[in-house]
């Protein structure tokens, strides 16, 4: 209410002035303090955008150069295999020499691998793994056509309270797909389990049996827009309520075995690999540039991950990965991890040993300090020496 003392007339009840929008401050501080970092990155990547529009140099151009250094590499896989066979002859018969060379080269392995070797894992391997070897397979059946990139990993086992089988061996096959996949692809290899012994849970076996179901159906090629909801089978069910059940951080190493990642035939791969061979000369002569995505493709891209990822019954995902460490990693290293292993035992033995000699040291000293002391020759009563 107004008063006499104050002249201002009343203009009702104060109200909150509106806050300023988020856009008006972000812009009011880019424009006077110049500390917004978001709009620094895009004015920056908006010039890189810009440089390279005014050069004479495109997209496809950049991407023709990077795939001539992947051809490169992966010549030089096939000469490396080719010159180091021999020497991984030799190196395999002095390694039948040395008992649980194989055990204790898995026990140094790198955190790729060693991370998901659980403890009963870990108690089988050491007691029963006699051998591991890796072999780039169809370089073996065909040198100059044979994919370098594919690898065979075998396991060779003595007998053992879990399985009835002694070779336990899994092929990465390098794939690439028509809708632009490229990468291993495996299949499931099944493992005879004694009974109450299953390392996996029945997870393996699941999966063989999905495996088996999804190659029986044709492959349904995917259609612009929105995909549709993909329905699972009785059999794709108990798997998907096994691994929600189960969780990645519990499953065991041999669920490896069972990595599938995409399901690419070797036909379709050889057909989507001629196409692209076909198609980069063809874009490069006419100077087409990768079409860049607008906003709705990429919510629809979006979109599939989403439902690939609730879909996704692979039950060991970053098998991929864990194949490609023992083949470029622990495999060609495996000397330098056994020596790895047989350093770390003689620091724990010469711990254990440290530890023992301490030990009786402490034992001596209160022992003599609990006994009288020896009198020395010509020595008085009270132990001093003339």
């Amino acid at each position: 209410m107004q008063t006499a003392l104050d002249p201002t007339p009343w203009q009702g009840p104060a109200v909150n002035p509106t806050p300023p929008t988020e856009q008006f401050v972000n812009a009011k501080a880019c424009t006077i303090s110049q500390q917004c970092g978001t709009c620094a990155v895009q004015k920056q990547q908006q010039k890189w955008a810009a440089t390279l529009e005014e050069t004479p140099v495109s997209y496809e151009e950049l991407s023709d150069l990077e795939q001539e250094f992947d051809d490169v590499e992966t010549e030089i896989i096939r000469q490396q295999y080719t010159l180091s066979k021999p020497l991984y002859v030799r190196r395999a018969e002095l390694l039948a020499k040395i008992p649980n060379f194989w055990a204790l080269v898995l026990e140094q392995a790198p955190m790729d691998i060693d991370e998901y070797i659980q403890p009963s894992d870990s108690a089988l391997l050491l007691t029963s793994l006699k051998n591991l070897s890796v072999s780039r397979f169809e370089l073996d059946a065909d040198e100059k056509k044979g994919d370098p990139r594919s690898v065979a990993i075998r396991f060779e086992f003595a007998e053992n309270e879990h399985f009835e089988d002694t070779v336990l061996e899994k092929k990465f096959w390098w794939r690439q797909s028509k809708d632009g996949f490229v990468g291993l692809v495996s299949e499931p290899v099944d493992i005879k389990w004694k009974k109450g012994k299953d390392l996996t849970d029945g997870l393996l076996s699941l999966v063989k049996a999905v495996y088996d179901e999804q190659l029986a159906k044709p492959k349904q090629e995917k259609k612009a827009g929105k995909p549709e909801k993909v329905v699972l089978t009785e059999k794709q069910k108990a798997l998907k309520e096994k691994i929600d059940k189960t969780g990645m951080g519990g499953v065991s190493f041999f669920a490896w075995f069972g990595y599938i990642g995409e399901y690419v035939s070797a036909d379709e791969s050889k057909e989507a690999i001629e196409e692209e061979k076909e198609e980069r000369p063809r874009k490069r002569k006419a100077g087409e540039e990768v079409p860049k995505k607008d906003e709705d493709e990429e919510m629809a891209d979006d979109d599939d991950d989403d439902e690939d990822d609730e879909d996704d019954l692979d039950i060991f995902p970053m098998g991929d990965a864990v194949a490609m460490a023992i083949a470029d990693d622990l495999w060609p290293g495996a000397l330098k991890y056994f020596i790895q292993a047989q350093e770390q035992d003689n620091l724990s033995e010469l711990d254990f040993e440290t530890d023992d000699e301490d030990e009786d040291e402490d034992d001596e000293e209160d022992k003599g300090a609990d006994r009288p002391q020896k009198k020395h020759k010509g020595a008085c009563a009270h132990g001093c020496k003339h």
